[in-house]
């Protein structure tokens, strides 16, 4: 069984919930870096790293800007949703994964000169 059906056998009856929503985010990013597909693979053989308890811990993060800011209720954000995904399976964040490598301006990649191609 490959982590997407893992996932969404664990969204039946979940339908039009955000513990399906959870389930859909962290099939995106299982798609995007197949390494962290067989972290969570692992991951959700245990109960207590259910797609569930990870829907519990960004409504926790919720209730408690909701109760800060004295609103009933707030919306997260995708890229928090993201960050406590993450950090729940114990996934590299983004910013881990693909730095950017910047070139020195003293150091440009060699260019092809159009005028070579004439000759």
């Amino acid at each position: 069984m490959t982590v997407f059906e893992m996932i969404e056998a664990k969204q039946k009856g979940h339908e039009g919930t955000t513990v399906f929503t959870v389930g859909e985010h962290l099939k995106m990013i299982c798609r995007a870096d197949p390494g962290c597909a067989q972290i969570v693979a692992q991951d959700l053989e245990q109960k207590e790293m259910s797609i569930e308890a990870c829907e519990k811990k960004i409504k926790a993060h919720a209730d408690k800007l909701a109760k800060e800011k004295k609103l009933r209720s707030v919306g997260v954000s995708p890229a928090t949703a993201e960050k406590i995904i993450r950090q729940f399976y114990g996934l590299p964040d983004v910013e881990e994964k693909a730095a950017p490598v910047a070139v020195p301006l003293e150091q440009e990649p060699d260019l092809l000169d159009l005028g070579d191609l004439l000759m």
